[in-house]
């Protein structure tokens, strides 16, 4: 919200957003240690920014009441979504265990990682075979009639 749109470097810089280097305190006498921080959170924006598309998609696709035909595209795609967050909840812990030092922890967070990552690609396909009828929907911020920095500032305020 405050730093812009793909200010990565400007977001990892921030104080209130310290918990992003966390999990790279240990590496820092590496001396790749830059290129690999900035990799590695360039790679999960990217993954945080395809699963929003996805369910603004999703969200489209209940607007229009199209998730309830099991043969419908949508549906595949309302699947995959529930797999990607069962997978996210359930090992959520992971993060906290592998920055404690626990490499079999490590090593299991990089294989979910890389299932989430399969997993949006997947969601990625399944939005190009939804009907044109969904994309002809009006982004929320057109059906509120809102600036979509009013829809932030309104969501991030206080009551």
């Amino acid at each position: 919200l405050s730093h812009g749109y793909a200010r990565w470097t400007d977001i990892q810089n921030d104080g209130a957003f310290g918990v992003i280097n966390e999990p790279f305190k240990g590496e820092a006498s590496k001396g790749n240690f830059l290129e690999m921080k900035n990799k590695f959170l360039a790679r999960r924006f990217k993954l945080l920014e395809q699963a929003l598309v996805i369910e603004e998609q999703l969200r489209r696709a209940a607007y229009l009441n199209m998730t309830q035909d099991p043969s419908h595209p949508a549906m595949a795609l309302n699947t995959r979504f529930a797999e990607v967050e069962c997978l996210a909840e359930s090992h959520q812990h992971l993060s906290k265990e592998s920055l404690a030092g626990n490499k079999p922890a490590n090593a299991v967070l990089h294989k979910v990682l890389n299932q989430l990552e399969e997993l949006l690609s997947d969601m990625k396909a399944d939005v190009t075979r939804l009907p044109a009828t969904l994309s002809r929907i009006p982004p929320i911020a057109a059906r509120l009639q809102m600036s979509e920095r009013s829809i932030l500032s309104r969501l991030a305020s206080k009551g």
